[in-house]
C-alpha cells in the first residue's frame, strides 16, 4: 500500500483500477471483505471502506445476501430516460445562514487580515488574483479535489458569470459550445452574450443521455457533474468516463463546473474531470457563493498547464475583477483551516439529516 495516503483509500484506488482496466469486468463479483483484508494484508474494516467507496461512486453496488457487484461499464447510458420534474429542485440561492459560513468566523479573519496585511489590501492585485489565495487554492485542490496544479494556472474572477465569459475569450467564440438541458439559465445567457452558437444536450437520470452527447457538433461541453442545476442530476462515474472518451479527439474541450460539489454526502468526493483527464483539456470551474456566502462574489478557474500561452495571448491582460481584501480573507480561510472546518461540519450535518 502507499504510506502517504490512508490504507483504505489506497485500496479503493487499486479496485478501481482494476475495474476500470477490464480486469474485474462489468457483473463480476467483488471478493468479500475477509478475503480482500486476507489477499491485501489490511483489516476488515479497512476492505469494507473501500467497498463502501466502490459503491458510493458508483462502480459496484451491494446486492442484499449475494455480495458486492461491478456495475462499472463503458458503454453505459445509452437508454437513459430524460429528466422528469419530479427531480429535486434546488434552489437559486441559499437563506443566508444555511450553508453560508458563520459571521463570527468570517468576522474574525476579517479582523485578523486588516491587522496582519495592513494597507497591502490596499495594492492592485496581480492580473490572475494575488499570490496567497492561489497558494492555498493549490492545498485545498490536492487534499480535496485531487487536482495538483501550480499558482500561476489559477484565475481569479468575480464569479461564475465573469469567468463563464473568461473561458469564451480563451477558447474562442466561433466553437459551438454544448451545454446540459436544463442547466443553470445563466450559462446560456453568458454564451449567447458572447455571440456563441448553443447546443442543448437533454439529461437523463445520470447525466448527458449518450446518444446526445454523440449527436452534438460542438467542441466545447460545458457541464456541473456534481449536481446539475435546477434538475439535481449527478454524474455516475460511468457518465464522467463517457464525457472524457467524448473529450478524446483534437481540439475538444471541456469547461467542468464544480457547482456545489464541497457539500458531497460522499466519504469520499468524486474525481473530478480535471484530475482525471491526460489531454490536459478540461477548464475547472468553482465559486465561494455557496460556501462562504452569496455576498462573496469569487470564483477561480484552473487552467491546464498546455492552455496557459493561449490564456497569456488573448486575456492575460484583463485586470483581476476582486478587491485584494477579499481574496486575502479567502486565503486565511483556507490557509487556517476554517473554510474545511465549516464544509465538515456542514457535511457531517447533512449526512445525520439524511440518515434520519
Amino acid at each position: 500500500m502507499n504510506q502517504n495516503k490512508p490504507a483504505y483509500l489506497a485500496l479503493y484506488e487499486s479496485l478501481r483500477e482494476e475495474i476500470l482496466s477490464g480486469v474485474r469486468p462489468f457483473g463480476s463479483r467483488l471478493p468479500s471483505r475477509r478475503v480482500l483484508a486476507r489477499d491485501r494484508g489490511v483489516s476488515a474494516i479497512t476492505a469494507e471502506h473501500s467497498i463502501e467507496l466502490l459503491c458510493e461512486e458508483g462502480y459496484a453496488e451491494s446486492r442484499a445476501r449475494s455480495g458486492c457487484y461491478v456495475i462499472y461499464r463503458e458503454a453505459d447510458g445509452f437508454s437513459m430516460p430524460a429528466v422528469r420534474p419530479e427531480h429535486r429542485i434546488i434552489p437559486a440561492a441559499p437563506a443566508p445562514g444555511r450553508n453560508t459560513l458563520p459571521f463570527p468566523t468570517l468576522a474574525r479573519v476579517m479582523r485578523r487580515v486588516l491587522t496582519e496585511y495592513g494597507e497591502e489590501i490596499m495594492v492592485r492585485p496581480p492580473n490572475t488574483g494575488c499570490l496567497e489565495l492561489r497558494e492555498a487554492l493549490c492545498s485545498y485542490l490536492a487534499r480535496n479535489r485531487g487536482i495538483r496544479v501550480q499558482p500561476d494556472q489559477i484565475v481569479i474572477g468575480a464569479g461564475a458569470e465573469y469567468l463563464y465569459g473568461l473561458t469564451v475569450e480563451l477558447l474562442g467564440s466561433s466553437r459551438t459550445y454544448a451545454i446540459e438541458a436544463p442547466s443553470y439559465q445563466k450559462i446560456e445567457q453568458v454564451y449567447r452574450s458572447r455571440d456563441v452558437k448553443v447546443d442543448f444536450c437533454p439529461l437523463g437520470k445520470n447525466g448527458i443521455l449518450s446518444e446526445a452527447l454523440q449527436a452534438t457538433k460542438a467542441s466545447v461541453l460545458h457541464i456541473t457533474p456534481f449536481r446539475s442545476f435546477p434538475s439535481g442530476v449527478t454524474a455516475t462515474a460511468s457518465k464522467r468516463r463517457e464525457y472524457l472518451r467524448w473529450a478524446d479527439k483534437p481540439d475538444r474541450y471541456i469547461v467542468e463546473d464544480d457547482y456545489e460539489s464541497e457539500f458531497s454526502l460522499l466519504r469520499k468526493p468524486e474525481e473530478t474531470l480535471f484530475a482525471g483527464s491526460s489531454r490536459q483539456n478540461v477548464i475547472y470551474l468553482n465559486t465561494f457563493s455557496r460556501t462562504v456566502s452569496p455576498s462573496f462574489r469569487v470564483g477561480y478557474m484552473v487552467i491546464p498547464r498546455a492552455l496557459l500561452p493561449v490564456f497569456e495571448l488573448r486575456v492575460g491582460f484583463y485586470s483581476c475583477t476582486v478587491p485584494a481584501f477579499e481574496q486575502y480573507v479567502l486565503a486565511e480561510l483556507i490557509s487556517g483551516g476554517e473554510f474545511e472546518r465549516h464544509i465538515n461540519r456542514i457535511r457531517r450535518s447533512e449526512r445525520k439529516a439524511a440518515e434520519t
